[in-house]
């Protein structure tokens, strides 16, 4: 089984970003899906699949339908935390290429940063946090600085090195008008930010902000019928390991690795292949963690890897072009806009900050605390 070649990103699009007051969950949504179908030179009658994950789980998708008066006769709420959206783009391509539907919406909206929805800790009595939560653990975050205390302790990484990643991103952010933050960031900035969660610092951890975005996927026919170049979904897999920290079967074996090498594999493709690459920045050791998982590097090399500005504007490898989760935008869940980026990167519509290769790109994204990951190849071809 293969999804190569059976659709192709057609439309994408981003809401107002940063802080929208006055803004709802669902008026993003719209802004979004209304500019997305726009870009892709087709109208909301013309959808007939809706994907969509948030903060409300199957409701939003409900609500969101009915707000926009579409009756789908394919839909999907998968939830799995950020990594929702790569997730959606691969389950569309699947129901694309069986039949299912032609032209799919996938959808994401919140209001996080207006209405401070967001909480640092897990305050509730599910099953999975009784052994996390009563003691302290902050979640995410608490999560995510185990790993990288793991990482420091077995590879000897250094906060210098994670902070290269948070420095880089913003360099790329400089470069992009709708970034939330712009302003220029020195290691010494990063390593000096007050702690969150030793050893995370500020810096080291992503935006909260508002924002929505839209992808439109499409069948192979309408794909070429259409006024923008389409954007081929090569290569796809996704996969999820655990719900809690504690329950991670290895704490630097991120599930990026079954689903990167899934993903390569059906396009035919290797790391060293890879133009530009779009990976979930929630935090700083994210990146290190899914750089080693996807084969850029080996266990344990990540931190040397981003050194030197490798990863930085003009450097070896175009990495977060937009200025990720940590500078452009991260309205809790930002898988959708890696799609969105690399999409942009892949139309050469990307100005100051355009990658000079760009004939391909590598998306992947991480949800919850390393819980899971779906990664997918786009190419363009003429």
């Amino acid at each position: 089984m293969t999804l190569r070649n059976g659709a192709a990103i057609a439309g994408v699009a981003e809401s107002r970003l940063g802080v929208v007051p006055g803004a709802t969950v669902l008026t993003l949504q719209a802004e979004a899906a209304h500019a997305a179908l726009a870009d892709a030179g087709l109208t909301k009658s013309d959808v007939d699949a809706v994907f969509c994950a948030g903060r409300w789980g199957r409701t939003n998708l409900l609500e969101v339908s009915e707000y926009l008066g579409i009756q789908p006769q394919f839909a999907d709420g998968t939830n799995v935390g950020g990594a929702s959206f790569v997730y959606h783009l691969g389950h569309a391509a699947a129901a694309i290429q069986a039949g299912l539907c032609k032209v799919a919406l996938i959808l994401y909206g919140s209001t996080q940063r207006s209405r401070q929805e967001r909480s640092l800790s897990v305050g509730d009595h599910k099953l999975a946090f009784q052994y996390e939560g009563p003691f302290g653990l902050p979640s995410p975050v608490g999560g995510y600085a185990l790993a990288a205390a793991r990482h420091m302790a077995v590879h000897g990484t250094t906060r210098a090195q994670l902070a290269e990643v948070a420095v880089a991103a913003r360099q790329w952010a400089a470069l992009n008008p709708a970034a939330y933050k712009r302003a220029p960031l020195s290691l010494d900035d990063v390593l000096a930010a007050p702690p969150v969660s030793e050893p995370l610092h500020r810096l080291d951890c992503c935006l909260v902000t508002d924002g929505g975005g839209a992808v439109v996927v499409v069948a192979p026919d309408i794909a070429r019928t259409l006024p923008k170049p389409p954007i081929w979904i090569r290569g796809y897999g996704e996969a999820l390991t655990h719900m809690v920290i504690s329950q991670m079967p290895d704490i630097l074996q991120s599930p990026a690795a079954a689903a990167g090498s899934r993903a390569f594999l059906m396009a035919g493709m290797q790391a060293s292949d890879i133009d530009v690459a779009q990976i979930y920045d929630s935090f700083t050791i994210t990146v290190l963690l899914t750089l080693e998982a996807l084969g850029f590097c080996r266990p344990g090399h990540a931190g040397a890897f981003v050194a030197d500005g490798r990863i930085a504007p003009g450097g070896e490898l175009a990495l977060n072009t937009s200025g990720g989760g940590l500078s452009y935008c991260h309205p809790g869940m930002f898988g959708i806009f890696l799609i969105i980026e690399a999409v942009r990167q892949l139309r050469g519509e990307c100005g100051p900050r355009q990658a000079p290769r760009h004939g391909n790109a590598l998306v992947s994204a991480t949800g919850a605390v390393l819980s899971s990951n779906a990664t997918c190849i786009l190419e363009r071809t003429s």
